[in-house]
């Protein structure tokens, strides 16, 4: 990595100072500084023992630091953490990016709502040195997810990652290890986990209405005619604004020169992001495999996709600020199916290429459940009919950042593991990555959760992908 770089005018010591001073005025975190190292401390190397970091009770104020501030990372989770800061008392010290850009965009909105200035960073190492952070947002591209998350919870720090969990499987358990090792807890920002009708489902599955789940199906589904992904390339983004070498890391062994393309619409791109599978299946997955009520590792997942359609190219109606000169690596369109120890089997679709969604549904043997809408309704099997009675639940609010965020906030305070946990988060990381296996080697994926190892029907091990497995790697 480049050497680090703050973002922060000189005087950031005596601006971070004026934040605690007026921080712990509104709402008291004094003390959490003892030894903490000087502002302008160029100490970057590892801790050599996990810091355990503070223990936050019911009545503390919750410190953030983001890392990562583009579209997510800014305009979701700085954003509603600025919408709700009062009500959920946290205080929002640091901001982290790649992007000189960004990070003072960030600053300043932070500033101006809060009347707090919180300090710049390029270097996401120096905002983990800081001990009066108690929370990392990382939502940066996904080749980073794996290390900002276990470095922060080795640095005491509970973690948010955006979904997904991880770009490959290895770094799931990586992540896995991490959080049972340090105590720390990670919530994936899957944000349906925290939309009430999902759990209860689980309820109602767990209590045995439905009998044994046979099957769920649900679907993500968009149709851009210009591909999507494509977001508008921001004039500000230049060399000299970006660290593009620190964007890349040393997990991306195809060293693409600086390209605004790659730097905005990076989930068309291989080495970045497994595309639909990355960035809209955690949407699907994580809910029902939490509906479950016992979330289990899969069996096998086998995945097909298509990138026929070659929307990147189509210039009709095309807008200038959705010009692109590259064709996608991923998928238009991907279709999964995973079965689980307990014979269950999920069937979940997604493309950008259509826009019509299946019916959300789980089917127990003796009901079926349809997740539409806000709530949730039971319809017995014929065979049953004269047994169950049909039964609806009572409409829930939609889901949100917003109410993932609160959630997050107090399991961290009650020490309980939040909604989008690393217990299910890394059996739902685990379906995904067996798709992309499934899909891009042209196999039927097996999984050994003891081993953690992938194979073959014959039992013959598959290796896993990682980065520079191939030249989209």
């Amino acid at each position: 990595m480049s050497s680090p770089q703050k973002n922060s005018p000189p005087n950031a010591g005596s601006s971070r100072r004026e934040f605690l001073k007026r921080t712990a005025a509104a709402g008291g975190i004094a003390g959490i500084l003892a030894n903490q190292p000087a502002a302008g401390a160029n100490t970057l190397t590892k801790l050599a023992a996990p810091y355990a970091g503070r223990v936050i009770g019911a009545n503390d104020k919750i410190v953030l630091g983001f890392v990562g501030v583009g579209g997510q990372g800014g305009g979701a989770h700085v954003a509603q953490n600025l919408e709700h800061y009062q009500e959920n008392n946290v205080a929002l010290a640091a901001v982290c990016d790649i992007s000189k850009h960004r990070v003072d965009d960030h600053v300043a909105k932070i500033e101006k709502k809060t009347n707090v200035k919180p300090d710049g960073y390029e270097d996401f190492r120096r905002v983990l040195e800081r001990k009066d952070i108690d929370v990392i947002f990382c939502a940066t591209v996904d080749h980073w997810h794996t290390k900002v998350s276990c470095e922060a919870m080795d640095a005491g720090k509970h973690v948010y990652v955006e979904k997904p969990m991880t770009r490959y499987l290895s770094e799931a358990f990586e992540i896995y290890d991490a959080c049972k090792r340090t105590g720390k807890l990670l919530q994936v920002g899957s944000q349906g986990c925290s939309d009430r009708k999902w759990h209860k489902a689980a309820e109602w599955i767990r209590a045995g209405k439905i009998g044994p789940i046979v099957m769920s199906q649900g679907s993500y589904m968009r149709n851009n005619p210009h591909g999507e992904w494509n977001y508008t390339i921001a004039p500000w983004a230049k060399p000299e604004d970006i660290n593009w070498k620190m964007w890349l890391g040393e997990q991306i062994k195809t060293g693409h020169s600086f390209d605004p393309d790659h730097y905005f619409r990076w989930r068309k791109y291989y080495p970045y992001c497994s595309g639909l599978l990355g960035d809209l299946f955690p949407h699907k997955l994580h809910p029902y495999m939490l509906a479950t009520g016992n979330p289990e590792f899969p069996v096998r997942v086998a995945a097909v996709g298509s990138k026929a359609f070659k929307t990147d190219l189509n210039q009709v109606g095309r807008k200038p600020e959705q010009a692109t000169q590259y064709v996608r690596d991923v998928e238009e369109i991907i279709q999964l199916v995973a079965e689980f120890p307990s014979g269950y089997v999920m069937h979940v679709t997604s493309s950008s290429v259509n826009e019509v969604g299946s019916s959300e549904m789980i089917r127990g043997h003796k009901a079926t459940l349809t997740m539409g809408g806000n709530k949730v309704q039971l319809n017995p099997e014929r065979p049953f009919a004269e047994d169950i009675e049909p039964e609806t639940s009572e409409a829930f609010p939609g889901e949100s950042v917003a109410a993932h965020h609160k959630n997050f906030y107090e399991s961290i305070r009650a020490n309980k593991q939040p909604n989008a946990g690393i217990d299910l988060a890394t059996k739902v990381q685990t379906v995904i990555s067996l798709a992309e296996m499934s899909d891009r080697l042209g196999v039927m994926c097996y999984f050994d959760a003891k081993s953690r190892k992938v194979t073959d029907k014959s039992g013959k091990e598959i290796s896993q992908l990682t980065y520079g497995w191939d030249k989209n790697s």
